[in-house]
């Protein structure tokens, strides 16, 4: 609602302009949210408001925080990363609580910081006329996709020892299976982009998101049904 994007963004190519009825139903949806989650904890319900309140302020035009490059960044990872990881393991506890492994929450901030910048690759002319700097900007379109390769890496390195610690390392080689399809896509991007930045493109981050997407509920299926069964 804030950003009015006119070019391509998520997983619209040809995104139409939200109207102010739009803007209410997100602002009720956000409280029954924040009313539901208050039914897990008091804690989860506010983990939840500083989610939505956070995502609010990276693009309210009167604070905007997606204009700083770093720190713009830095919310999203903590958020999407760190702080959902924390809240699904608190929530999903049978006492709620608050002894969360460290390791896992930095490879799910690392697995967002690895893949968000490459949401931006395509938009840094759209974004500067819009007075946005991202990291993705600051990187540079080739400097993004090394970036993203070394985040990627420490999440997976935090992946496994994560699963080393809990002696799951068969769970580690099932997600690196998994994940195979997605690393190759973005090996053979970068490859592209390094010999021509156009192919920073819209279509490509496209498919990266739902192989990615496809990739991780296969991965994280898996391993659910392997715990159960």
């Amino acid at each position: 609602y804030m950003d009015r994007d006119t070019t391509p963004i998520g997983g619209l190519a040809n995104p139409l302009q939200p109207t102010k009825q739009l803007f209410w139903l997100t602002v009720i949806m956000d409280i029954t949210a924040v009313a539901i989650s208050s039914t897990v904890s008091f804690y989860f319900a506010a983990g939840v408001l500083i989610y939505i309140l956070a995502s609010r302020v990276y693009s309210y035009r009167g604070i905007r925080l997606k204009r700083f490059p770093v720190l713009g960044y830095l919310v999203v990872v903590v958020c999407q990363g760190a702080l959902v990881f924390f809240l699904a393991y608190h929530g999903s506890s049978m006492n709620k609580t608050f002894d969360v492994p460290l390791l896992p929450v930095i490879a799910a901030a690392c697995l967002i910081g690895g893949y968000y910048p490459l949401t931006q690759v395509y938009q840094h002319d759209e974004d500067l006329k819009d007075g946005v700097k991202t990291i993705s900007w600051l990187l540079g379109k080739r400097g993004t996709f090394i970036f993203c390769s070394f985040v990627f890496a420490a999440a997976t390195l935090f992946m496994f020892l994560t699963f080393r610690q809990t002696n799951d390392l068969l769970f580690f080689w099932l997600f690196l299976i998994c994940m195979g399809p997605m690393i190759m896509f973005f090996t053979r991007w970068m490859l592209r982009v390094w010999k021509d930045e156009k192919a920073a493109s819209f279509s490509y981050s496209l498919t990266m998101n739902i192989l990615a997407a496809v990739c991780s509920t296969i991965c994280y299926g898996i391993l659910l049904m392997l715990k159960l069964f």
